[in-house]
């Protein structure tokens, strides 16, 4: 049995072209060509296949065959993939990025990320993305470690060299507790109450951040480095602790968390800075992530800040 021969890209757009026109004088008309050279592409593509694409006979339209119909999606996924290939080309001889690393806190608000990153994809089709979710001092390790190109950081904390920052804005954070624990019961707080239950704390291995509490009021502290692991035993009522608002946002309007009016601790802005090692700037598609995060962030700004959560 004789084997298919290898059609050029050239020839596949002839055949794609007569599909989207309708006709061999509309493709013709499209890429520019007289319809002979239309016609001899075409019958160089059926030849080197060894089918039939178009029924010529009978009709003063081109009708695909049963062949031409079977080969339609295949050629129209070669044809998109040379083009995402010369897409890609360009970008990079531009000084576009092939692929982004991008490190953000935990506590940035999903909503926030999920619109930068559905903006990015229809902005940069071509370039890859690498999503990194670290707490504290995590992200700025991995900028500073270049596994991340940019990052979006909590609170920065002095005497790390190497940087560059930029205010990205914040995220409320408040005090939360399960309804059926203790302090979701009391009608009022009273000073101090807090510290006679167990705290739940986000934590993280950094080097950054080793060894530091961040709003910490109880000495009985279970340490978590996942904030959904954190969540769900708050809802279970485990113990108390301090969320980003827009996480537990649903739970307090469902009734299956509470704000706890603490004296001592009301909550408080958590600061968001975007992060780039000085001696590597990021390219035009990093670039534009960070001015996308702080652009958004920028309502947030002139609220009071929560040194430490």
């Amino acid at each position: 049995m004789a084997q298919p021969g290898i059609p050029t890209f050239d020839q596949l757009r002839i055949f794609l072209t007569i599909v989207e026109t309708g006709s061999f004088a509309a493709a013709g008309r499209k890429l520019n060509r007289a319809v002979s050279v239309i016609s001899y592409g075409i019958a160089n593509l059926e030849a080197q296949l060894g089918v039939l694409l178009f029924e010529r006979e009978g009709t003063r339209r081109p009708q695909l065959t049963v062949a031409g119909r079977a080969l339609l999606a295949d050629a129209r996924s070669i044809a998109a993939g040379i083009d995402g290939l010369r897409a890609k080309v360009k970008g990079l001889l531009g000084g576009l990025e092939a692929e982004v690393d991008l490190a953000v806190d935990v506590m940035l608000p999903g909503e926030r990320l999920g619109r930068v990153l559905r903006a990015f994809a229809l902005e940069f089709p071509t370039v890859q993305l690498r999503l990194h979710v670290e707490a504290l001092g995590a992200v700025t390790g991995m900028v500073l470690e270049g596994r991340a190109i940019v990052g979006v950081s909590g609170p920065l904390l002095p005497g790390v060299d190497g940087l560059e920052s930029v205010a990205a804005g914040s995220t409320l954070m408040v005090p939360v507790a399960s309804p059926d624990h203790p302090l979701g019961q009391m009608a009022t707080i009273p000073h101090g109450a807090a510290r006679e239950f167990l705290q739940l704390v986000l934590s993280d291995r950094s080097r950054f951040t080793e060894g530091r509490d961040f709003a910490v009021l109880s000495p009985k502290t279970w340490r978590l480095a996942d904030l959904s692991a954190k969540h769900a035993l708050l809802r279970e009522g485990v113990g108390w602790g301090n969320m980003p608002l827009p996480m537990v946002a649903a739970d307090l309007a469902a009734g299956t968390l509470v704000r706890l009016t603490l004296p001592d601790h009301t909550g408080g802005r958590y600061r968001l800075s975007g992060i780039w090692r000085r001696d590597t700037p990021p390219g035009p598609a990093g670039q534009w992530l960070l001015d996308q995060f702080v652009m958004l962030g920028l309502d947030e700004m002139d609220d009071a800040v929560l040194a430490e959560v």
